[in-house]
């Protein structure tokens, strides 16, 4: 809205008062940053690229209950994001406080004054004073500060609520993380225990051999190192499960150490149908919470230099009162006794010793920071989904390739134990085939482990969750 004086001058002064305090405010309007798309040629594999409901979601792609349970209970009972919550609420708060300075004030009031006049004076005596009133004062925003004050507080309270869902992405991809670690971890205890098995009966026919004098005691020897090296293994791999079993309880809301059947039973680590998420559209990572968060913030500067610039001009007021007034309290509610007031006031900043300059610089300063933290998110952003999809790609093809080599290795095993019993080998070659067996068998199941992180690493990139309040 525009200021006309010949319009002013037209309607009256006390009028245009009132209609200078709907003139534009000073200070930058803002306009939001410029987006660059950015290139998506990254390692990928082949699949259906995700819908967008599916990126709202993505947890159900892994067709888990048991996660889209622990994800659901984390995103009600989790402890961060209730202080998330009430970060929202009081910048809603705030908000509302800030608009309140658009408003006239209005207070109530009464008093009683016992006085006594010097004698000297024009009206020596003394008496009571009684009053009851109503005083009003209204501070015009004709300069636009305080518009400008409740922009940025609306900001403010948008990058919080953004800032909110930022907590249900990160804490939804969170409880996704330790939950497939936590299968990872029970998978390869199943593997070292199978291991420790085929071993345990391997050393039991070896000592049976020696017995009968068939077999050597280095083999045995051999045989037990081996037993045991691996049996190692098994109260390292139970201590992960139990820091990964508590950690997920405390993402969930829950007390560590509480039972919950679903996770003590093992269970299968979570895979989900290939996603060429290559083919997403970059626009998606605009949704990312963090990235929105920034540009509102960026908002909420923008806004204040304005309310700063507004400190130059002069600030303009109207103020009345209305009430009863006496000396007496028995005629205090008479209508002799009413009175009223009205007036209208400026102050105008002449010297303030360049304090004000100093918060326009001040703002202007905050506002080139919060445009500089905005670009380095989004090149963050970008820099990590290129990072999730380029592990991704990279481990389907690892994966690939330890699954054939643990094949290969328990053929080999199988060989090995022949040639063995045979007498064509010595017992190293057996030891060589079944360590080879227990890494790569472990090693498939930390890359199937690997690929659903990096799959969740991905989604999260996108900021995937962002409907995780609507379920």
């Amino acid at each position: 809205m525009t200021c006309s004086a010949t319009r002013a001058v037209r309607i009256g002064w006390p009028a245009a008062v009132v209609l200078l305090a709907g003139c534009a405010a000073v200070g930058p309007d803002y306009q939001p940053p410029e987006w660059h798309e950015p290139a998506a040629a990254v390692p990928q594999i082949e699949g259906h690229a995700p819908q967008d409901n599916e990126l709202a979601s993505w947890w159900h792609a892994f067709n888990d209950p048991t996660l889209t349970r622990l994800i659901r209970q984390g995103l009600i009972d989790n402890r961060t994001l209730d202080a998330a919550r009430y970060g929202v609420s009081e910048a809603r708060a705030r908000l509302r406080l800030s608009r309140s300075g658009l408003l006239p004030m209005l207070d109530a009031g009464g008093a009683n004054t016992r006085f006594r006049n010097s004698d000297t004076a024009g009206a020596p005596g003394s008496g009571d004073l009684y009053h009851l009133g109503f005083d009003a004062q209204w501070e015009l925003d004709i300069f636009g500060g305080r518009r400008r004050a409740v922009e940025a507080a609306r900001a403010d309270w948008e990058a919080e609520w953004v800032a909110e869902e930022g907590v249900w992405v990160s804490l939804a991809a969170e409880i996704a993380t330790h939950y497939v670690t936590l299968r990872t971890d029970q998978e390869r205890l199943r593997v070292a225990r199978d291991n420790l098995k085929l071993q345990a009966e391997t050393a039991q026919i070896l000592e049976s051999r020696f017995e009968t004098g068939i077999g050597d005691k280095l083999a045995v020897e051999q045989a037990h190192y081996q037993l045991e090296g691996t049996r190692a293994l098994i109260p390292s791999l139970l201590r992960d499960l139990e820091a990964t079993r508590n950690a997920l309880a405390v993402l969930v809301g829950a007390m560590p150490g509480e039972a919950d059947a679903a996770l003590d039973a093992p269970g299968p680590i979570p895979a989900a149908l290939p996603r060429a998420l290559a083919a997403v559209p970059a626009e998606l990572l605009r949704r990312r919470p963090d990235i929105r968060a920034a540009e509102r913030r960026l908002a909420a500067e923008t806004a204040r230099i304005g309310e700063a610039q507004a400190a130059r001009y002069p600030a303009f007021r109207i103020d009345g009162a209305l009430g009863l007034e006496s000396l007496a309290s028995g005629s205090l509610l008479t209508s002799g006794s009413r009175f009223t007031t009205a007036g209208a006031g400026i102050t105008l900043p002449i010297f303030r010793g360049g304090a004000i300059r100093a918060n326009i610089e001040i703002q202007n300063a905050r506002q080139e920071q919060a445009l500089a933290r905005y670009e380095v998110t989004v090149l963050t952003a970008v820099a990590e989904w290129r990072d999730a999809l380029a592990a991704y790609g990279h481990e389907h093809a690892r994966r690939e390739a330890l699954v054939k080599a643990a094949v290969a290795a328990r053929a080999a095993e199988e060989i090995a134990r022949d040639l063995y019993a045979n007498g064509l080998i010595d017992f190293n070659s057996v030891l060589d085939t079944q360590r080879a067996r227990l890494t790569f068998d472990e090693a498939v199941a930390g890359s199937e482990g690997a690929i659903a992180r990096n799959l969740i690493r991905a989604y999260k990139a996108l900021g995937g969750g962002w409907a995780a309040v609507e379920e």
